[in-house]
């Protein structure tokens, strides 16, 4: 019965153990794309916000959890869920470690950067770009707004949890030369740290040391 509940967590949320584990860290993947309230295709790698806060919680109130570590290969995703959860790592009283490996593109960004400190891989990405959004858009002053708003949420939650200024983070959001048919700044591995974003090049045993 155990091994089948294992096996079910770690089909659901990617973990055997929630949140009671051997460990006093606590392992916190966010892969793929974050999904908010619209369920994405079964074929798209995704992480779940319903799945994360209620984990949140838990390591929050589990006094055998001394750290978190958060490990990220995220494209990014929706904003609001991302935002969301990068709040809830920031506001954790427990100690957390951030691994960028591969990228932690768009909404990925804050996420690295919410936690107390943050590592990224030699070869992993961040991609810092303006914020996208599907579907219908009216094309009236209050959209702009709502657009200019949500920016300026992003980039405030970066600047207050990293060494990089707004005016830096702005100017690599609107660059025009490096992706293609597209704005923004490709950052690779030491050049994140370079421009105050990760704090440290590492990987799994600098994080978990620290």
């Amino acid at each position: 019965m155990e091994e089948n509940q294992n096996l079910e967590n770690l089909k659901e949320v990617g973990s055997p153990n929630i949140p009671d584990i051997s460990s006093d860290i606590f392992p916190i993947t966010i892969i793929g794309q974050i999904e908010g309230h619209t369920v994405l295709p079964p074929q798209t790698k995704t992480t779940k916000y319903e799945h994360l806060l209620p984990q949140l919680v838990s390591i929050e109130e589990n006094p055998n959890i001394k750290g978190v570590l958060v490990i990220l290969n995220t494209v990014g995703g929706d904003v609001e869920a991302g935002l969301a959860i990068a709040e809830m790592i920031n506001s954790l009283s427990k100690p957390t470690v951030s691994l960028v490996i591969g990228g932690g593109h768009s909404i990925g960004v804050p996420l690295a950067v919410a936690t107390n400190y943050s590592f990224i891989s030699p070869t992993a990405t961040m991609t810092i770009h303006p914020i996208r959004m599907n579907g219908l858009v009216i094309g009236v002053p209050q959209t702009f707004e709502y657009f200019s708003k949500m920016q300026d949420r992003i980039l405030n939650f970066i600047v207050r949890n990293s060494k990089i200024t707004k005016e830096r983070l702005r100017e690599m959001m609107l660059q025009t030369d490096e992706l293609l048919n597209d704005m923004g700044t490709i950052l690779i591995g030491k050049q994140a740290v370079e421009e105050g974003l990760i704090d440290e090049v590492g990987g799994i045993s600098q994080a978990i040391k620290n």
